[in-house]
C-alpha cells in the first residue's frame, strides 16, 4: 500500500506556520509515502514566494500545486522555473512560465501530478480542464504508475463531473479553491479516490481564511478594502488516501483535519 496525504490550499502565514511545524511529525507518526499541497494562497494569502515554496518542500511537502492565484506575487513568474517540486495550472498557455506537472519517486514509484484552472466562475481564461487533463494523463502514462489530478474550480458540478471523467484513468482527483471542505470524500466505482474540495490549511476562525469583520462590512457597504488574513483556529485540511500498487487503485480515503 502507498499512503498519500493531500494538504488544501495553505493561507498565509498561520497556514505556513502551522504545516512547517506539524508536518515532519505527522510524516513520521503516519509514515505518508507522499505528501502534495496547494500553495497558491501561502503568501498573504494571495500568491506564494520562491523563498515560502522551499520552505514547504523543506518542511516535508513532496510536491506543491498552484491555482488562479499563482501569480499575485509578481517576482514568482521569474522564480518558478528554478524551483523543483512545484507545478502550475497545466490549462493555462503553453508559453506560462513553470512545469506543467511534476513526477515524484517513493519506494520505486513514480507518481505524477498536475492541477488545472476550472472555467466555471473563475477569472482566468484557460483551456477546458477535461482536454488538458487527457493530455497530462496520455504524456504521463509511460513514465508513471499513478496519477493524481487536481480541479482548481469554484463549481461543485464541474468538480464532480472532472472526477467522473477521470475514474479509473487517476488514482486520485480532488478540488480545492473553496477553502471550505466538502462531505463527499469517496473511492469512485472505478477506483478513483475523489473529493469535491479539501478545504483549507489555514485559520477557520475567519472567512475563507481572512478577518471576520472586512468581509462582513463589504458585504454590507460594498466598499472595497483590505482583508488580512485571520489568525485563530489554524488546521491543516486534507485526505489520506491508500492506493494498491498491485490492483492499481485507490481503496480508501479519509478526510483529516488537524488543529493546532
Amino acid at each position: 500500500m502507498i499512503k498519500i496525504l493531500v494538504l488544501g490550499d495553505i493561507v498565509g502565514r498561520p497556514g505556513r506556520n502551522m504545516l512547517i511545524e506539524h508536518l515532519p511529525i505527522l510524516r513520521q507518526e503516519y509514515q505518508f509515502d507522499f505528501v502534495i499541497a496547494n500553495g497558491e494562497n501561502a503568501a498573504a494569502g494571495a500568491g506564494i514566494t520562491g523563498k515560502i515554496a522551499q520552505e514547504l518542500l523543506s518542511a516535508g511537502v513532496d510536491g506543491l500545486t498552484l491555482g488562479d492565484h499563482a501569480w499575485d506575487q509578481k517576482l514568482f513568474l521569474e522564480e518558478i522555473d528554478q524551483l523543483g517540486g512545484i507545478c502550475r495550472p497545466a490549462n493555462y498557455a503553453s508559453e506560462v512560465p513553470g512545469k506543467d506537472s511534476l513526477i515524484l519517486e517513493s519506494k520505486g514509484l513514480r507518481m505524477g501530478v498536475f492541477t488545472v484552472l476550472g472555467r466555471n466562475f473563475m477569472g482566468p481564461k484557460v483551456d477546458c480542464p477535461f482536454r488538458a487533463a487527457d493530455r497530462l494523463i496520455e504524456a504521463l502514462a509511460p513514465e508513471v504508475d499513478l496519477v493524481v489530478a487536481e480541479i482548481h474550480a469554484e463549481a461543485t458540478s464541474e468538480k464532480i463531473a472532472f472526477g467522473w471523467y477521470l475514474d479509473g484513468r487517476a488514482g486520485i482527483v480532488f478540488g480545492t479553491h473553496t477553502h471550505v471542505p466538502t462531505a463527499d470524500a469517496e473511492v469512485l466505482s472505478a477506483g478513483t479516490a475523489y473529493i469535491s474540495d479539501l478545504g483549507m490549511s489555514g485559520p477557520y476562525d475567519g472567512v475563507l481564511g481572512r478577518e471576520k469583520q472586512p468581509v462582513i462590512d463589504r458585504f454590507l457597504d460594498s466598499i472595497p478594502r483590505r482583508f488580512p488574513v485571520a489568525e485563530g483556529d489554524v488546521r491543516l485540511s486534507g485526505i489520506i488516501v491508500e492506493w494498491d500498487q498491485e490492483l492499481g487503485r485507490s481503496t480508501s480515503i479519509e478526510q483529516v483535519f488537524w488543529r493546532s
